[in-house]
């Protein structure tokens, strides 16, 4: 039967799968000063062909994982849509969601945690049998020992428990258990991370082998990028909830054409001492997710941020630190003030917006800040000294905002092979991002 849909797959390959449209995951807030949600997938619009693998990349915190919770039904979709071979499943109920579980898995990043203690192998493997009622219990556990033999396990394995194996044999225990329904589309959430390198190799391979022969599709979460590169055939990067460039792998690897995938490569290690490729640091961190840029969201770390017009010949050292002083407003006006802080405030005591003078000094005592600057810089600095970060916050918003800050970016289509990128700078008034990094490196 798996040989059946394996060759069924094989003539519907590069037809679309799974599609999202504006897909929004949101969670509430309920702080005790804030109550803004965590956009966590803020407008997620990309398709998944049947029989590719997908890899989907990004720092930390952007929102990868929620995403491919909310393709799977583990987390409610806020807003848009998921299509999934023509059918929004984000709207299915009870019997209609249960049989289309049968279509999709998850494979989690921690096999130790995904897997119960309490339980052994083969009850594991055999629960989604169970649950959906498959079969007598005799095929079941031929089915299960079949799974088994197909990841690389003994039949033996079947009565013992997870604790008893390694990391690796773990993994494929988790393999088994995402095949036992014989599904179309399975998500890999950092599938390798927690295992040694030649663990990782080992468990890669089967993965592939595994999709040439049931026609899987698969969703590849991950941090690393090589493992990115070798499995996938395109990838989509991410950052703050929002897809930034999405193409095929060796076209975005070798030519990145948005800034934050630009900066993102170069922080692969290079093996060759003689290279000479920069290595982009991006300063301060992502914003918080509770209160993302207005404009673009890779905006308040962007390298090659646009320049307002007014200040178009600012130097650029300058203009470095004058967007510092904006990070650190902003990261003081979205903090969520103690008690502690509220009480020295109002009994006329320092608080930690005191220290504007000294910060001032770090940041421009030594370059040649322009009048017309300085006064704005020293307006905004006066705000802060009256504990009125929002107030400085918008002030330099203001002045210093530009199209990155302001308006929201389009998707642009940058190459012949349909890679799109997330970025102001492909329209024709403003310097490619391309470009733009080889003037300034």
């Amino acid at each position: 039967m798996m040989s059946e849909r394996s060759d069924e797959a094989t003539a519907q390959r590069g037809e679309t799968l799974v599609e999202l449209d504006e897909l929004k995951t949101y969670y509430p807030g309920g702080g005790l000063f804030s109550d803004r949600p965590v956009k966590a997938v803020d407008g997620v619009s990309l398709d998944i062909q049947r029989g590719e693998t997908l890899g989907l990349v990004g720092e930390s915190g952007c929102g990868k994982t929620t995403l491919g919770r909310t393709l799977v039904r583990l987390e409610e979709a806020t807003d848009g849509t998921v299509s999934y071979d023509g059918t929004d499943i984000t709207s299915l109920r009870g019997r209609e969601l249960k049989e289309w579980r049968r279509n999709t898995q998850m494979m989690f990043q921690d096999p130790d945690s995904s897997l119960n203690d309490r339980m052994t192998v083969g009850e594991i493997v055999r629960e989604p049998l169970d649950v959906h009622d498959i079969g007598t219990a005799r095929e079941r556990r031929d089915t299960v020992r079949e799974l088994l033999d197909t990841v690389g396990l003994q039949p033996e394995h079947y009565y013992r428990y997870p604790h008893q194996f390694s990391g690796g044999q773990r993994q494929r225990i988790g393999i088994a258990r995402a095949l036992a329904l014989e599904p179309d589309f399975i998500v890999l959430d950092e599938p390798v991370s927690a295992l040694d390198v030649s663990v990782q190799a080992k468990i890669l391979n089967l993965l592939d082998d595994l999709q040439d022969e049931f026609g899987l599709t698969y969703l590849l979460i991950a941090h690393d990028l090589s493992v990115v590169r070798h499995i996938c055939d395109r990838v989509a990067v991410m950052y703050l909830g929002n897809i930034v460039e999405l193409g095929p792998t060796e076209t975005l690897f070798e030519k990145p054409q948005n800034p934050y995938t630009y900066s993102l490569l170069s922080a692969i290690p290079e093996p060759d001492p003689t290279s000479q490729s920069t290595r982009i640091t991006l300063r301060g961190t992502p914003p918080n997710p509770r209160d993302p840029p207005q404009g673009c969201p890779f905006s308040t770390r962007c390298p090659v941020k646009i320049k307002p017009e007014a200040y178009r010949g600012l130097d650029d050292d300058l203009w470095e630190r004058i967007e510092e002083f904006r990070a650190v407003v902003r990261e003081r006006d979205r903090a969520d003030r103690s008690i502690r802080e509220i009480l020295r405030e109002k009994l006329g005591m320092e608080t930690k917006f005191s220290d504007v003078t000294e910060m001032m000094e770090e940041l421009f005592g030594d370059l040649t800040v322009p009048d017309e600057v300085a006064t704005h810089l020293r307006t905004a600095a006066e705000h802060i000294e009256d504990n009125e970060a929002a107030q400085a916050r918008e002030y330099l918003f203001e002045e210093f905002g530009s199209a990155c800050d302001r308006d929201e970016p389009e998707f642009h289509t940058v190459g012949e092979d349909g890679r799109k990128s997330y970025c102001h700078r492909h329209l024709e008034e403003y310097e490619s991002p391309r470009d733009r990094f080889d003037t300034l490196v």
